[in-house]
């Protein structure tokens, strides 16, 4: 997802997504050290878009 479409969504459902995206994280990485996985790129994507969501939800809370 693009930045503006985080920012359009309620923080109970960023919380979510967030959520969910971290344990598909963690599942990415525990298959990959079983069976590399070709297309390393997938891992940092999804780093970076923990982190976006991160980021918005921060400044959600902070408002």
């Amino acid at each position: 997802m693009k930045k503006q479409d985080l920012r359009e969504l309620a923080t109970s459902e960023l919380v979510e997504r967030l959520a969910a995206e971290k344990q598909s994280l963690k599942m990415a990485q525990l298959n990959h050290k079983v069976t590399p996985v070709e297309d390393n790129s997938q891992l940092r994507k999804s780093r970076r878009q923990i982190a976006r969501m991160e980021t918005i939800l921060n400044q959600k809370n902070s408002k």
